[in-house]
């Protein structure tokens, strides 16, 4: 493979933004050569993420340039198999350079490996539309590992999969995906998109989930405060 399809990252972007419940009133809009979402987080108001880096790469150079002018804090966010050159191109135009080593990764659904906590912990899934959350709670009553999942159309996207510090190696976030991919296949979804921190890296791989793409996240300097 030479290039991660455009089309890979449209549906990955459809369901990240139902997982994360951003406004849903045109919520996705053409950036010039990629995609811009409102993220309305601080620091992080809008989010543009690149289509064709690899196949076209003036046209990473043109959507990181716009991003440097951007009058909002904006990231850009760029699915890649050249993550060097791409962290050349976004570095030249004065972005900074955030999250070098997460993953593009995606899984067939239906032969996702099974794991169930174990005691002292009990699970709790919780589905609304097309958003399931999953809950690991300790016996003490403390939220032990939680992740989100959305459903849109076939595919499945994870999102926030998080294990707290003290509760880390006792296989809480495999029984976390677990329980996730069960409930999106039972609403009709096939095939997992994610994308990987580095922590997360080794357990999804373990689970069976492929790498398709680096995943070079930059932004806009922070303007300083003349105050």
């Amino acid at each position: 493979m030479t290039k991660i399809e455009a089309e890979l990252i449209r549906r990955w972007l459809n369901g990240w933004i139902v997982a994360r419940r951003l406004p849903e009133a045109e919520p996705v809009e053409p950036a010039g050569d990629g995609l811009r979402s409102e993220c309305d987080q601080p620091g992080r108001e809008v989010e543009v993420f690149a289509l064709r880096a690899d196949e076209e790469p003036e046209s990473l150079a043109r959507l990181a340039a716009s991003v440097a002018a951007a009058r909002q804090s904006t990231w850009l966010t760029v699915p890649t198999l050249r993550p060097g050159t791409v962290e050349a191109v976004v570095g030249a135009v004065g972005l900074e350079l955030l999250h070098r080593s997460e993953w593009f990764m995606t899984t067939d659904l239906t032969e996702h490996p099974q794991h169930a906590p174990a005691a002292p912990y009990e699970r709790e899934v919780r589905t609304e539309g097309p958003i399931t959350v999953v809950s690991l709670h300790h016996s003490s009553g403390e939220v032990a590992a939680r992740g989100t999942i959305a459903v849109v159309g076939a595919d499945a996207i994870a999102d926030r999969i998080e294990t707290d510090t003290a509760h880390r190696r006792r296989g809480l976030g495999r029984a976390v995906m677990s329980a996730l991919a069960e409930a999106a296949v039972a609403q009709g979804a096939r095939t997992g998109l994610l994308i990987a921190s580095e922590e997360g890296q080794r357990l999804y791989s373990s689970l069976g989930w492929r790498h398709e793409a680096d995943v070079v996240i930059a932004r806009r300097p922070m303007v300083p405060s003349n105050r």
